[in-house]
């Protein structure tokens, strides 16, 4: 078991839809996700979960730290990794130092309980991005990134993976080709058909497990909401 920073807040965590609210619609759909996710295989073992989006600004980083806390909250170990090595968001979520993480662990060999982040919510821990490298394709897509989530796997319950947009750099395509399954998040408002088009195209010429699409500020019948949303694969 890693033993895992306690010195990691500057304050403290910002609340996230499922802590504040967890008995809100969106919370429940949230939950319906997790759900979806563990009965998307019945072969092998769903442990590593990427999620990404066509283009930015779709949610997909508020995504998996929403989905990653509806782990943790069901009893499973949980670790949450920024692989955004470009436009990192996890350390602002969760008002943690940026100063040590997934980048310095790859170039310096920094042992992985050091950058290990306890987050005061019982069961979820972060790895936060690091600091920006020149070189972020070549970081995520080395045998040191390999072994990272290969390490991450044998000592937690599930591993939540944020990752770049697709259509911008090759990042996301790159770590799909080596985790269990990716999900693609996409805006209602901005949504374009032939984007997610390319983006699932990407993702298959990596072989990546498609798991599902999640349509972000979908009006839910019936209610006032206006957040989330449509899970299911999409082979259209």
């Amino acid at each position: 078991m890693f033993r895992r920073d306690k010195h990691a807040y500057t304050s403290g965590p910002r609340q996230l839809i499922v802590e504040k609210e967890p008995k809100s619609p969106i919370s429940e759909q949230f939950r319906s996700i997790r759900t979806n996710i563990m009965y998307s295989s019945v072969d092998k073992e769903i442990k590593t979960v990427l999620f990404t989006s066509a283009t930015p600004s779709a949610g997909k980083s508020t995504t998996a730290a929403n989905i990653a806390l509806t782990y943790a909250q069901s009893g499973k170990r949980t670790v949450l990794v920024d692989a955004d090595l470009r436009r990192p968001t996890m350390h602002y979520t969760f008002e943690l130092t940026n100063q040590r993480g997934l980048s310095t662990a790859i170039v310096n060999d920094m042992p992985v309980e050091n950058i290990i982040r306890e987050t005061s919510i019982e069961n979820l821990d972060v790895v936060t991005s690091g600091p920006i490298p020149p070189n972020p394709s070549e970081l995520l897509s080395s045998r040191k990134m390999t072994h990272l989530l290969k390490t991450f796997s044998m000592h937690y319950d599930m591993v939540i993976i944020d990752t770049p947009p697709l259509l911008a750099v090759t990042d996301a395509q790159v770590l799909s080709r080596i985790a269990d399954g990716t999900v693609l998040v996409t805006d209602v408002n901005g949504n374009n058909r032939n984007r997610l088009q390319e983006a699932k195209t990407l993702l298959e010429k990596a072989d990546a497990n498609i798991l599902g699409v999640i349509m972000n500020n979908k009006k839910m019948n019936n209610k006032n909401d206006n957040y989330y949303y449509y899970y299911g694969s999409d082979e259209s």
